[in-house]
Formats: C-alpha cells, structure tokens, sequence
C-alpha cells in the first residue's frame, strides 16, 4: 500500500491532469494549445517582456518558446519589437487581435476552474487554498533547503489572488 503523501500527490495530478485535458479541450476550439495559451496569459500581464523573461515565467527556455511565439506571431496575435536599447532583444505584446483573443479565453477558461471548485462548498475551499500555500511556501526559496530560481515568477493578475 503506497504512502498517505504518494496517494495524496497522485491524487493532485490527476485532478490537474484532468482538468488540463478539459482546458486542451476548450483551447482547441479556439486553435490554440495550453502552452499557446500560456504566454498569451503572461504577454497579457506583462506587455513589452522579452522573450528570455517569458521563458523564466514559464519555467522553459528560450528556444522552447521560440516556436510557440512564431505560431502565435504568423497568426496575428502577438508583435516583436527589437529593444531600444539592446538590439539583441525583442520585446513581445499582444496584438488588437491577441488581446481580444485573450479576453474571450479568460472568462472561458475561469469558467472551468470554477466548475472544479464547485465540488467544494466555500468553506472547503478556504481550507484547501490554506494548505496548498502552506505546500507552496514549504517549497519556497525563502527555505534553505529550497532550490533557489533565479527568475522568480511573477503571477499575472488573474493569479494574484493564489497567495
């Protein structure tokens, strides 16, 4: 019989799992994917980042994201800019058309998360964000056991409310 905490962690990545095929889902229909998705959420938040910074805030590299931002690019939806002042950097930010693309999305995609936390009543849901900030900040860099990430996340708007 595996661990309370193994059953615990398989039991978060399958409610994860689930939910991220449901959002696949729902993204698909729009032409986009989750990664897509996700630094349309983050150029959102953070209008003009350079293409190394989104990469930190999605925790891949440079060159991972490169592609994503070229689909995105070739579709309309986001602009590069070479930085004024080093020109081997280009600053991303959505287009007119990301932009209403992103606004449409959000509601959608806040809809689902809502429906997973329906199963809750409110006070169960206090409860929850309670211990999985206190899992969070036991991962933190302010441990010194923790690794530490030299691009710390900055959540965009949208997540702010997770701490």
């Amino acid at each position: 019989m595996p661990r309370a905490e193994v059953v615990l962690w398989l039991r978060l990545l399958r409610v994860v799992r689930q939910r991220k095929l449901q959002a696949a889902v729902q993204l698909a229909g729009h032409g986009l994917t989750l990664p897509q998705f996700d630094l349309l959420v983050q150029l959102g938040a953070h209008p003009g980042i350079s293409q190394q910074e989104l990469a930190d805030r999605l925790f891949v590299t440079k060159g991972n994201v490169c592609g994503v931002i070229d689909r995105l690019a070739e579709r309309g939806l986001l602009s590069r800019q070479p930085d004024p002042t080093d020109r081997r950097v280009n600053r991303l930010a959505l287009t007119p058309a990301g932009q209403a693309l992103l606004e449409q999305l959000l509601p959608e995609h806040e809809a689902l998360i809502a429906q997973l936390f329906a199963a809750l009543d409110p006070a169960e849901q206090r409860t929850l964000r309670r211990l999985l900030r206190r899992l969070d900040r036991s991962c933190s860099p302010a441990r010194k056991d923790a690794p530490h990430d030299p691009h710390p996340r900055r959540d965009p708007p949208c997540h702010r409310n997770l701490r």
